[in-house]
Parts: structure tokens; sequence; C-alpha cells
């Protein structure tokens, strides 16, 4: 999984998640190993607790938080992500004049999750039907947030199911909202910010606010991987 993420074009997707607060990458996973990662739905015993996104009014659909040990693939991705997520994590801190607290290794910002009282895993798998849908929302889980995430397709669009786009809206300063739409590849990311992202203005850098969601998913099964940096209180 690290040599598959080391070889994505960093310089491009920085470029893009810069620009928009989203890129998708290429292919990180085969299909082969997106359909292994998505039957793990259904082996309850690897998560600590399942969320019927109806019932919260998230939406329509379900999802389920991983519990230790992660399974390796995620674990691996997880790890394999962050060293090239971290430089945009602190040039955006750099341009907002804010700390930037995450340490150059993942398991040392996790223990310092851990230590602030965020130490449930967070990353999940997620499984839409026909008809689900999830609505802009932020991923945030504590006082402790890196600020940007990752979600990989584990279905094949067009075949698997229709609609189910990735969405995210950005709120632009003294100016309506801007939204983004993205048909999610199978075995691939999209590198998203968690919370806002720095945009240039008259007095220099603004942090507009982000959310993304899920549109509604016409027809079949969309599964999803998603990967979060920080952990859970």
């Amino acid at each position: 999984m690290k040599d598959r993420v080391d070889a994505l074009d960093w310089a491009d997707l920085t470029g893009e998640v810069d620009a928009a607060g989203s890129a998708q990458t290429a292919p990180v996973l085969t299909p082969a190993e997106c359909r292994e990662v998505a039957a793990l739905y259904d082996d309850v015993g690897r998560f600590r607790s399942t969320i019927d996104m109806a019932r919260y009014r998230f939406g329509s659909g379900q999802y389920r938080y991983f519990d230790h040990p992660l399974p390796a693939v995620v674990a691996e991705l997880r790890a394999a992500f962050y060293p090239h997520l971290l430089p945009i994590a602190r040039s955006w801190a750099e341009r907002l004049g804010r700390p930037a607290p995450w340490p150059d290794d993942l398991d040392e910002w996790l223990a310092v999750c851990a230590a602030a009282g965020q130490g449930k895993p967070t990353p999940i798998l997620l499984r839409y039907v026909t008809g689900d849908w999830n609505a802009l929302h932020r991923d945030l889980y504590g006082d402790l947030v890196f600020p940007l995430q990752v979600v990989i397709g584990l279905d094949e669009p067009g075949v698997d199911h229709t609609g189910g786009e990735f969405l995210t809206v950005e709120q632009r300063p003294r100016a309506q909202s801007r939204g983004y739409a993205a048909t999610l590849q199978q075995g691939c990311g999209i590198v998203f910010t968690t919370r806002e992202r720095p945009v240039a203005s008259a007095r220099g850098w603004s942090a507009a606010p982000m959310r993304h969601g899920v549109s509604t998913v016409r027809t079949g099964v969309r599964h999803t991987l998603g990967l979060v940096f920080h952990d859970a209180a």
C-alpha cells in the first residue's frame, strides 16, 4: 500500500486540493481488494459500532466504525496517506496563522489523540443501497482534528450502482456556497478537507468552511472506506 500511495502524483493532487478542497487519486486498490474490503461489512465482530443514518437524521444508509486491531489493509492505507497529507495540513495551518500540532509519524499523532481522551478508532466502512444518501457534514469527533481525510470507492459506478456521487460544498466569504460533485471510481480515493480550507482574500487568508456528503443512490449498492486521521472521544 505504501508503494502505491507513494507513486501517486502528489504535486498534482496537492494543487487540486489547494484549489478546490478535494481531489481524486488514481487507483490504490485492485477490484479484488475492493471486494475483499467491502465483504468485511458483514463481519460484525470487526467493528466497535454501527450507525443507522436515518435514526440520527444524517441521511439514509448505514456505516460501521472499525475496532482495534484495524484490518491490515486499512491500517496500511491510513499510514501510507498520512505523510503525504501532512505537508498540506502544515501549509494550511501556516496560511491561517494556526498551530500545526501534527507530528511526522501517524502513531505519534494518534498517541496525542489518545492522551487527550480521543482513543476510539475512526476508520469506517459505509454501505448505501437504492434510495440512500448522506447529508452534508464534517467528521470532527473531538478537539483534536487532522484537516484532511480520504474516502476510497469499493464498488464500480455504473455497474454496481448508479448515483451516489461524492459531494462537497464550500461556504464562501460574503458569497453564496459553491458545490462540487465527483463520481468516486473503484479503488480510487478522494482526498478532501475535514473542516475548511484556506482561501485568498483581500486581507490575506481566510478559512472557508466545507462539508461533504453523498447524493442519492439511484440503483444498486455502494460501499466506501473512510480514512480519518484523528481518533474519537
